[in-house]
């Protein structure tokens, strides 16, 4: 009988990955967990010390950091499959999961149906030919090499894209190999896994190139398995059911999806919402139960495409997903700088996001050309932005994948504060206070229009008490606000006061904290 050994990657959520394992191999399956090297040390403590007596719990012998679209998502992969293959010489079956997915069948049916399908289960679509990759890069994936991640660094991934496009500076497809490409979802029997493995050892050659490749999780996989397997014993499906909208973003289950889920001809489903409690909690107990009936409709994926087609043309059945959605996530932290002087609230998120692992966005809701990712046009105005801030909010915690995300606004923008605090989210508010001199003051006023450069001096003059005064009101006006996580660095502060009030802020290390709070020529105008 099949017996499987989940691959899980994760990076979050300790307790949910704790109840995940248990729940797996309490029916005599197992599991091999790569926890993100970024992570919380203490998470990872929690889940090994949880999971110490579990003897159908492994880990991956070494832990890397991850980053998405990166080579390093592939090689924790194999790492956590090179510990299963030798932990777990009884497993049948290979079965990559992510921290979201869930058994939407019992393990008694999981099992039957591998029993019953000796095959591979994985996405493989030649690359080239192929319409997989909607938009962007294409070719560029692979006959550039890229060092530096899209999200995290995306000025020096488009100057090393750009340099190697401008030079000439391409590369040649090993020629023995087709690229395929798919979901990273995928089911493999034991001897394509093991032949897998032999592969990474004996061809260095196709390591290094897809090393330097871009989003190898959806190529290296697909295309091993292609070059190994015969055609026939291979089925060009994931068996985990996950849909994407129009907009490239992952379709979030919720509570009221389970009959849906149980009747679609899939063993996992991804993405679960962190809140859908209830839901978690009855797939969860579905897995070791025995002799349950699926009636099998797998109308998933069309109704899902006919309810949101009808929208476009006016006759939807219900809000679109941004009327909807009323909270950026009871779980999500949202970390608000604010600062009058934007360019010092800059200089301080370029430190933290070289020092700490968290998204970073200057100010969104006030420059339009603050880069941003692609969320189908909801991030395209300010206007847009504003009127959508929740939701915009929300997808850009789903985009990032993080439960954290820091973002800068101006203290006029007292209205989004407040609507941010109400929310069922964690917020925290640091304000950077600045000295202002005249000069400055007057400066500001030309950027916002309150003066030109014909604008008389006496005008001029006339003009600074009340621009002080407004400057003044504003960092009022958020004091009086109630906000309970309320934060503040001065210019005229010293770096251990400034570091307290950064350690709190960010929750780091006091070490951490103090760097951030030393940033060179932080209040230099």
């Amino acid at each position: 009988m099949a017996k499987i050994a989940y691959i899980l990657l994760c990076h979050k959520d300790p307790k949910s990955i704790i109840d995940q394992a248990n729940r797996l191999t309490a029916v005599g399956d197992f599991i091999s967990i790569h926890f993100d090297k970024r992570a919380k040390a203490e998470h990872f403590d929690a889940i090994t010390g949880a999971l110490a007596d579990n003897p159908n719990v492994t880990f991956a012998k070494k832990r890397i950091k991850c980053g998405w679209g990166e080579w390093s998502l592939v090689q924790a992969t194999l790492h956590a499959v090179e510990a299963a293959v030798d932990a777990f010489p009884k497993a049948t079956h290979f079965y990559m999961l992510s921290g979201d997915c869930q058994a939407i069948k019992t393990a008694e049916y999981a099992h039957r149906f591998l029993d019953t399908h000796d095959k591979d289960f994985v996405e493989s679509f030649d690359y080239f030919e192929s319409d997989w990759i909607k938009t962007g890069m294409k070719e560029e994936r692979l006959i550039y090499r890229h060092f530096f991640n899209e999200r995290t660094q995306k000025k020096r991934f488009y100057w090393s894209y750009n340099l190697q496009k401008r030079m000439g500076w391409t590369r040649e497809v090993p020629s023995d190999i087709q690229v395929m490409i798919g979901s990273q979802w995928w089911c493999l029997r034991r001897r394509t896994i093991e032949a897998i493995l032999e592969f990474t050892r004996q061809r260095r050659d196709v390591m290094r190139f897809f090393a330097t490749t871009w989003i190898p999780d959806e190529t290296f996989f697909q295309t091993l398995v292609r070059h190994l397997v015969p055609e026939k014993e291979i089925e060009t499906r994931t068996l985990t059911f996950l849909m994407f909208t129009d907009y490239g973003m992952p379709v979030v289950f919720y509570n009221d999806h389970h009959d849906l889920l149980l009747s679609q001809d899939f063993l996992f489903a991804r993405k679960i919402s962190p809140e859908a409690k209830e839901l978690k909690e009855r797939l969860g107990a579905l897995y070791a139960e025995k002799d349950v009936e699926f009636q099998i409709s797998n109308e998933g994926r069309s109704l899902f495409k006919f309810l949101t087609g009808r929208g476009r043309t006016g006759r939807r059945f219900a809000p679109r997903f941004w009327e909807t959605e009323a909270t950026l996530g009871r779980d999500r932290e949202l970390l608000i700088v604010v600062c009058k002087k934007w360019h010092v609230a800059k200089r301080l998120l370029a430190t933290i996001k070289r020092e700490v692992n968290l998204p970073v966005l200057e100010y969104l809701f006030d420059e339009e050309d603050t880069v941003l990712p692609n969320l189908g046009g909801i991030q395209t105005t300010l206007g847009k932005r504003t009127r959508h801030r929740r939701s915009l909010m929300r997808m850009l915690f789903d985009y990032y994948e993080s439960d954290q995300l820091l973002i800068c606004l101006d203290p006029s923008a007292i209205d989004l504060m407040q609507d941010f605090h109400s929310d069922r989210s964690k917020m925290k508010i640091m304000e950077i206070e600045c000295e202002f001199s005249d000069e400055y003051l007057l400066g500001h006023a030309a950027r916002v229009g309150l003066a030109g450069d014909q604008t008389p001096e006496d005008t001029l003059r006339r003009l600074l008490p009340t621009i002080r005064h407004d400057v003044t009101f504003e960092h009022e006006r958020m004091r009086d606000a109630g906000f309970e996580d309320y934060l503040r660095i001065q210019q005229w502060a010293s770096v251990e006061k400034n570091a307290d009030a950064i350690e709190h802020f960010l929750s780091v290390p006091p070490e951490t904290a103090k760097k951030i709070a030393e940033t060179d020529y932080l209040f230099v105008d």
